[in-house]
């Protein structure tokens, strides 16, 4: 297995610049995670690393490789689609050694490496079935499995939990995750889905209009994020952003919550347009309260989650736990973790330390 590094990779469409200066390095044995908004270039720098994509600039090493302008075939990356792409009329087993029987290799060793890639994702009980007797989970362990049996240095995964309900897609997602510590091999997942991100990766890359706005261990973005993109986009739901003013005393005058608060940063100069976060955890209801408004609540059983209004009309998540739920159409109030509060400058969206 072999990590692997980009340097300063652009990707131009014409006069079209759709890639900036990409730079990252992926650990062997890592499981890096892109993830960002439709458009944000994850799935392009993902074809760019197997090389179904030129790249205009910069440079991609795969261990001590240079597989910048290798075609696919030489680079030792194996990608799994959204959709599976399995040959209809060939079987479960047919289709997991169609790539190496293509290339010309023994049929022992073929048997081998497929019965191999069968114990690890289960699939002793389907070898002989079509696609079309599969269900959308078995589809995708087979283009998964037919992945596996190439042995290639780096595996690349694009939405592969796309096409799935929702209850196939957390059995797929452990499914993965379970494949990665028994193989233990570098992988690059792709997805916009933030949660898969959380729950999958050693290191996430949050891309936004082809720049890697941060990257780092899941936990790392959510508790230290470098900007408000990216605290907005990692935590489900989003973290909650209030409109401030900062005034006199190192406070921070915010109309959405009707007081001026004191958070422990280094604040600009009086007068600066700042944005308060804060995650639904950090909120505490007061029923005493009457700064805002319950419009709706969402129970999920074990935790329930209250959608508010302040006078200002901005909306505001609380999360709700125990067995005393907000009311709908009742006024409330908010006590703060103050101490977990982020402020970001509301010009360019910086992170304020």
């Amino acid at each position: 297995m072999s990590g692997l590094t980009i340097r300063n990779v652009i990707k131009r469409y014409g006069d079209t610049q759709v890639m900036h200066g990409v730079d990252l390095d992926i650990g062997d044995g890592e499981f890096c995670v892109f993830v960002g908004p439709s458009g944000c270039g994850k799935s392009t720098l993902l074809r760019m690393i197997a090389g179904l994509e030129d790249i205009t600039e910069g440079s991609v090493s795969i261990g001590a490789r240079d597989v910048t302008r290798m075609d696919p075939a030489e680079r030792g990356v194996a990608m799994v689609f959204q959709t599976y792409a399995l040959y209809p009329h060939m079987t479960v087993k047919e289709n997991m050694g169609f790539g190496l029987k293509m290339n010309g290799h023994p049929k022992a060793e073929i048997e081998k490496k497929v019965a191999e890639a069968t114990r690890i994702l289960k699939l002793e009980d389907y070898l002989s079935r079509k696609p079309a007797a599969l269900s959308g989970g078995q589809r995708q362990r087979v283009s998964i499995g037919r992945a596996i049996v190439r042995g290639p240095e780096v595996f690349l995964f694009d939405e592969p939990l796309s096409n799935l309900d929702a209850e196939l897609r957390v059995e797929m997602r452990v499914e993965i995750a379970r494949l990665h510590k028994e193989i233990g091999a570098t992988m690059i997942y792709v997805t916009h889905d933030q949660v898969e991100a959380m729950t999958l990766a050693d290191k996430i890359v949050v891309l936004r209009l082809g720049r890697i706005e941060q990257v780092g261990a899941p936990l790392e973005l959510y508790r230290d994020p470098d900007n408000r993109f990216v605290a907005g986009f990692i935590g489900s739901p989003a973290m909650n952003f209030l409109n401030g003013t900062v005034v006199d005393g190192g406070e921070i005058a915010v109309p959405g919550l009707k007081a001026s608060v004191k958070i422990p940063v280094t604040l600009p100069g009086e007068g600066t347009e700042v944005v308060v976060g804060l995650r639904p955890e950090h909120l505490v209801i007061d029923p005493a309260g009457d700064s805002h408004v319950v419009e709706m609540t969402e129970a999920l059983g074990g935790v329930s989650y209250a959608y508010l209004m302040s006078e200002t009309g901005e909306k505001i998540v609380v999360e709700e736990r125990g067995d005393v739920r907000s009311e709908e159409g009742v006024r409330v109030g908010l006590v703060l973790d103050l101490a977990r509060a982020m402020v970001f400058d509301a010009a360019t969206e910086a992170r304020i330390r």
